[in-house]
């Protein structure tokens, strides 16, 4: 696909928007693409009660697109540097738009899972030329402006995208079908503003050897990395497992709750992560990440004591907090690993952070699934939990053991 979308030619003068305007657009196309992302979370309700599915099937067609996208992520990673930020773009829009149409005409568990694989190849594509063209975009006088959009941007998306799909369930005819055709929609319209940008890579060559699978973190960036490695884990991990079981979690604890209130839990999650993005900012990114991580534990405790408890207000405690932690690692980790990494270094570095988020937030949800079928929810919630505080501990000893700057 990305090899017939050459550049117009000279003799079409496209009119090109400049930086002021390019800079939102790419934001707009990072936020659509995790808004995809979540839009299926308030819907598995509805898939599960028509097509009597496990909940270890569930997870398994959650990961199906987490795992699609670390795929794409290893291999396309840094493909907008070698063929151009639009070409790249142009080509995983119009898939996304594609995937939008298979999940509108499903039938099945099997089209569902076909639909998150296309998904997810196409966003693990877009997601880094879209991230990398963001920081190509920044306005010189507005340093840290892209960063913070890097961050912000996939749970505010993820927030718009669970409400506005639970929006759509509770008032809309024919949700299954109405989600995914207003966002293949937005996706072509994007794919066609995306045509009217100035190229900001410089391509060369090297394309096809850069498709062997491999993290192409700037060197700069490592210790970071392998400093940040346990709280990105352990965020990501709550993250995956919100969005796949927190209906579930949410009916366990009031089964006469509506279908609207998982999509409500996953909501409160990246709500909560998207104002903590914007809070931590004041702060260095060392003492975000620090203090985000921290934030996890009681956020692990008190969604673990919901079932116990019977207590919704509870799970939406726990669930705030989660996600106050979740978007606090998320803003520290990225001003830590692109503030050093050259231009030509950007894209590489933001696909393995997503490597490494989206490995966390697929495989322990498939392991959870798991769990769930073998040995119910609440034993499930019990060992994820206690996994994430192991994790967020070792994260917070190396950090004071090992402190970067930042």
């Amino acid at each position: 696909m990305l090899s017939v979308l050459a550049p117009p030619s000279p003799s079409r003068r496209l009119p090109v928007p400049g930086r002021r305007s390019a800079f939102p657009l790419h934001a707009s196309i990072l936020v659509t693409l995790l808004a995809a992302s979540s839009a299926p979370t308030p819907l598995y309700a509805l898939y599960q009660a028509e097509w009597h599915f496990s909940a270890l099937t569930l997870t398994v067609v959650f990961s199906a697109y987490a795992l699609a996208l670390l795929g794409a992520l290893l291999t396309a990673g840094t493909l907008s540097d070698h063929l151009g930020r639009r070409p790249v773009l142009i080509g995983a829009l119009l898939a996304e738009a594609a995937a939008m149409a298979v999940f509108a005409t499903a039938q099945g568990v099997a089209a569902l899972i076909a639909a998150r694989i296309l998904q997810g190849l196409a966003t693990g594509v877009a997601t880094s030329a879209a991230g990398a063209a963001l920081l190509d975009f920044e306005d010189p006088g507005r340093p840290g402006r892209a960063t913070l959009a890097n961050g912000i941007t996939p749970v505010a998306g993820m927030a718009v995208g669970v409400l506005a799909s639970t929006a759509l369930v509770q008032y809309a005819p024919a949700p299954a079908h109405t989600t995914y055709l207003l966002l293949l929609l937005l996706f072509t319209a994007q794919a066609a503003a995306v045509l009217l940008t100035t190229e900001t890579a410089h391509p060369h060559s090297g394309a096809w050897r850069s498709l062997r699978p491999g993290i192409a973190v700037a060197p700069a960036s490592r210790p970071a990395m392998r400093l940040l490695a346990p709280g990105v884990v352990a965020a990501w991990a709550l993250g995956g497992f919100y969005s796949s079981l927190g209906p579930s979690l949410a009916r366990l604890v009031a089964p006469h709750t509506s279908h609207a209130t998982g999509g409500l839990v996953f909501f409160t999650l990246t709500a909560a992560a998207g104002l903590a993005v914007l809070t931590a900012r004041p702060l260095s990114a060392r003492t975000a990440s620090s203090v985000g991580a921290a934030v996890l534990i009681p956020g692990a405790l008190l969604t673990l004591s919901a079932p116990h408890l019977h207590s919704l207000p509870a799970l939406f405690a726990g669930t705030a907090l989660a996600g106050t932690g979740f978007g606090a690692v998320t803003q520290g980790a990225l001003r830590l690993l692109l503030a050093p990494a050259a231009p030509d270094e950007r894209a590489g570095t933001l696909a393995a952070y997503y490597v490494l988020s989206y490995l966390a937030m697929s495989v322990p949800a498939v392991l959870a699934g798991l769990l769930t079928n073998l040995y119910g929810l609440r034993t499930a919630v019990l060992l994820y939990a206690a996994t994430v505080i192991l994790l967020t501990l070792t994260g917070l000893v190396r950090s004071v053991r090992q402190p970067t700057t930042g």
